[in-house]
């Protein structure tokens, strides 16, 4: 069985958010994941009717009923 708990390493100590709950010695494996600047990109806001003038071909039949 895997559990995962979260914690913080420091000056040479593991600090776990929360106690497992085990009875007995089991191994572990210690994945250090260094925190990166998350960027985020501003979105252009959207402009009613902004494609406008970009479909350029429509069937003749597109206002048709489909088969069944």
């Amino acid at each position: 069985m895997l559990t995962q708990i979260n914690g913080v390493y420091n000056n040479g100590h593991i600090i776990l958010d929360e106690q497992p709950t085990l009875s007995k010695p089991v191994k572990v494996v210690v994945t250090f994941m260094e925190e990166e600047e998350v960027t985020v990109k501003k979105k252009k806001p959207l402009i009613a009717g902004f494609a406008k003038g970009t479909v350029t071909f429509m069937s003749p039949d597109f206002n048709e009923p489909l088969d069944n």
